[in-house]
């Protein structure tokens, strides 16, 4: 039976979804509260600086390829993936570097500067990665875990594949030297979590991007998105932006549509919430329905918050620096404690550095760079005053990429501005300004993480960051995937 479709919120996740459910046939509609579609994969432009402010690391690149198979079409026509040799480079406090390529044989020359008792122990943990990835990855993301039952299933595999352990625990196993558990531990960080509390099956990350690489659309993330724009065009999905949700309808036990801040109603079949889930039960569903994804908030660990500083240098190119760097601070799990747990903004920080330029010089007028630099902080459950402390440590992370990696980038840096947890809330509606919803943590995991489908309301829907199976872009396309399944599953109910 075809259906209309509402997807609310025009991110990864509910593009995906979008072309997922029309290709079942179903008329869809996707509702945007911005200007533009692609959700935190917004384009700024200042000074002819381009910046991406949205995700920049492209893995499992075959989940975009797969959303234009669908329709006989090939990406390839729409969009280029360029793979990068470099992965990420490491800069640490007192100097030191390493560099993380997508050679192995390169990855265990640079462990044996550091420690060479460590190769084979990366071999080990590398082997282990493969193992939590093929189940982990291939038979529980896009498995829907909707019910107890199907949680349970699982235990027996969780349990062999130690995700009663931490990231970073389980990576002192097999790693001996305090750098090196930096460098293969940091992967929580990129979706939310924290690698000292976040559970171990994120592991999975190292063979992840050894088995499909790390990519980069040419053109930016938003040349991904406009690409899948005109997909999403060609096949009639209607598009309609500038539309803020007010509230979602629910009659009885049932959904049956939207309304917008100007009281305007979108009928539905269906809805597909592809925002926070944190913030649709708190503020969009009405607060007398039960659901068993409204824990109390006390109970609910967030993610950090982000300050993204986007900046250019004018003038001046820094051809040593990497695609991607990740600049370590001299902390490491005690500036994690400071941000996650006691929400305090330290004198220090550590910071990931976007230098697009690196490989698409488009993003900077000739003989300039573009960059941006994201520091973790405390999300908005902090008493932080932004509008006091942005610019301070705007100055701060200058003066250190300057004294350090950006020798110059003081007297160079053009065309800067920036982003807080407030503008997180703001422009994104995340509770608490939260850079990626719920923190990755093991009880906030699968069926502890908000449903993909509303316990109470059988026809409302959830992708995205928050929801199974998580953040980063695999996590948020392949969430699509899963409702894809659900709506295969009530199809096939209806059948018989």
């Amino acid at each position: 039976m075809i259906k209309k479709i509402l997807i609310v919120g025009g991110g990864f996740g509910g593009i995906a979804t979008a072309l997922r459910l029309r290709a079942m046939g179903h008329q869809v509609t996707l509702l945007e509260r911005l200007d533009e579609i692609g959700g935190r994969a917004q384009v700024f432009e200042k000074d002819g600086f381009l910046h991406d402010a949205g995700p920049t690391v492209i893995t499992a690149p075959y989940l975009f390829d797969e959303l234009f198979e669908l329709f006989d079409k090939k990406l390839s026509d729409y969009a280029e993936f360029r793979p990068l040799k470099t992965w990420y480079d490491f800069y640490f406090h007192d100097g030191k570097t390493f560099s993380y390529q997508d050679d192995v044989e390169h990855t265990l020359s640079e462990i044996a500067r550091f420690n060479p008792d460590d190769r084979s122990g990366y071999l080990k943990l590398l082997k282990l990665s493969e193992e939590i990835f093929n189940v982990g990855y291939l038979k529980l993301a896009h498995q829907s875990f909707t019910s107890m039952s199907t949680m349970l299933k699982q235990v027996p595999s969780l349990i062999r594949l130690k995700s009663l352990s931490t990231v970073y625990s389980l990576v002192c196993k097999f790693i001996k030297d305090p750098y090196l558990r930096q460098v293969f531990s940091i992967h929580p960080l990129l979706v939310g979590g924290n690698p000292h509390t976040t559970t171990s099956i994120y592991t999975l990350i190292h063979f992840l991007e050894r088995k499909w690489g790390v990519h980069f659309c040419m053109g930016g993330t938003g040349r991904l998105v406009h690409a899948l724009k005109t997909l999403m065009i060609e096949e009639g999905i209607d598009i309609k932006t500038g539309v803020d949700i007010a509230s979602i309808d629910v009659i009885k036990n049932k959904v049956v549509g939207v309304t917008d801040v100007n009281d305007l109603h979108y009928s539905a079949d269906a809805v597909v919430f592809n925002g926070d889930p944190a913030f649709a039960y708190k503020s969009l569903l009405p607060k007398r329905m039960p659901s068993m994804s409204r824990k109390p908030e006390r109970f609910t660990k967030f993610s950090m918050g982000l300050f993204v500083l986007f900046f250019g240098s004018k003038g001046k190119t820094f051809d040593n620096i990497a695609h991607h760097t990740i600049w370590m601070g001299p902390r490491y799990k005690e500036l994690l404690e400071d941000i996650f747990d006691h929400k305090t903004l330290a004198d220090d920080f550590s910071l990931y550095l976007h230098r697009p330029t690196a490989t698409d010089p488009s993003f900077a007028p000739e003989g300039s760079d573009s960059f941006y630099a994201l520091c973790p902080v405390p999300n908005l459950q902090a008493d932080i005053d932004w509008n006091v402390v942005g610019p301070q440590l705007e100055k701060r992370i200058i003066q250190a990429l300057d004294e350090t990696i950006l020798p110059g980038i003081g007297e160079t840096v053009t065309a800067s501005f920036w982003m807080s947890p407030e503008d997180f809330r703001t422009r994104y509606k995340s509770e608490h300004g939260a850079g990626f919803s719920i923190a990755p943590i093991l009880t906030q995991s699968a069926y502890f993480r908000f449903h993909n489908r509303d316990s109470h309301f059988s026809n409302l829907f959830f992708v995205g960051a928050g929801t199974h199976p998580g953040a980063g872009l695999p996590g948020v396309v392949s969430s699509a995937k899963v409702v894809e399944s659900l709506f295969m599953e009530d199809a096939s109910n209806e059948v018989a």
